[in-house]
């Protein structure tokens, strides 16, 4: 496996839809209280590396730090250096011993050598899991939604560097999806890695992101959702409860749709995991998500 070094970089949100994909299936291999134990991300001294450190224990160090961060005791990373166009590459076995490949130009860049890791082991991790993606594009979208959602990809969004004559991103996110995941892991664990971030182009990725995840948690029915979306929600609501009737497909508009069930009955995406939740039409209403344990106040 692999991560890329882009250039030019990709902005916005065009994976948008595999990274909640890939959120929900963390969840659903995981469970929720496993995922809360990764409470607390990598931290920033664990993986500092200055130029005066020797190169081959330096690595292995931070090999090591990632290894215990995603709690794989059996696990025996083994990290050497290569010219190659990807940034690292990582042969996936049976175990225990598993063998990394770093592009040449870490030895120089060793601030990002903690980032490239990070990606890296995150596929030993999923390996590990039986968890991933069908092609390529897909499974490096899920590893690096693992590697932020889990505490570690901090440092992948903290390497995207850009001025007038060059740029540099590591992973298949776009800055702002990095943004967007580690927001959405803020908003579940309360860490900001805001103050983390070296790169002035990474703080502003992650606040266009984090608006993006707040907005999640503004949409009917849920009772934050603003005006305008509570009015097309109580039109749509009317549509529904006269034209509906049994054995109707259900009618939507891609953030939630209605169901005929005796009563009415509205779905809806979870803004933590991205899992539908199904609930009542009759108001004010708590709904409990079965896949994050998250609690919602929803205004049906």
């Amino acid at each position: 496996m692999s991560g890329r070094i882009r250039d030019p970089v990709e902005h916005g949100f065009p994976h948008l839809e595999t990274v909640r994909s890939a959120v929900t299936a963390l969840y659903r291999r995981l469970s929720w209280d496993t995922v809360r134990t990764f409470d607390a991300s990598v931290a920033p001294g664990d993986v500092a590396f200055s130029d005066h450190d020797d190169l081959y224990l330096g690595v292995q160090r931070i090999a090591q730090v990632m290894v215990r961060h995603l709690r794989l005791p059996e696990a025996r990373v083994i990290v050497s250096f290569r010219e190659m166009e990807y940034a690292a590459h990582v042969e996936l076995t049976a175990g225990p011993e598993y063998f990394v490949e770093l592009n040449d130009r870490f030895k120089t860049h060793r601030r990002d050598i903690g980032a490239a890791l990070a990606h890296e082991v995150m596929h030993v991790y999923l390996h590990r899991l039986d968890l991933a993606f069908p092609g390529t594009r897909d499974n490096e979208i899920l590893t690096d939604t693992a590697t932020a959602y889990l505490g570690a990809g901090w440092l992948l969004l903290d390497a995207f560097r850009q001025d007038e004559l060059s740029s540099q991103k590591l992973g298949y996110l776009t800055p702002e999806e990095f943004g967007y995941v580690l927001a959405k892991r803020a908003r579940v664990f309360g860490e900001d890695p805001a103050i983390w971030f070296t790169s002035p182009q990474a703080y502003d990725a992650y606040v266009r992101g984090g608006a993006l995840a707040a907005r999640d948690e503004e949409r009917p029915p849920l009772a934050r959702s603003g005006w305008a979306g509570r009015h097309r929600y109580a039109k749509d609501r009317r549509y529904a409860q006269a034209h509906l009737s049994p054995g109707s497909p259900p009618l939507g508009n891609g953030l939630y749709a209605f169901e005929h069930n005796s009563p009415l009955r509205v779905s809806f995406s979870c803004p933590t995991c991205h899992q539908r939740i199904r609930v009542p039409v009759r108001g004010r209403v708590r709904a409990r998500c079965g896949l994050c344990q998250s609690v919602l106040e929803c205004d049906t």
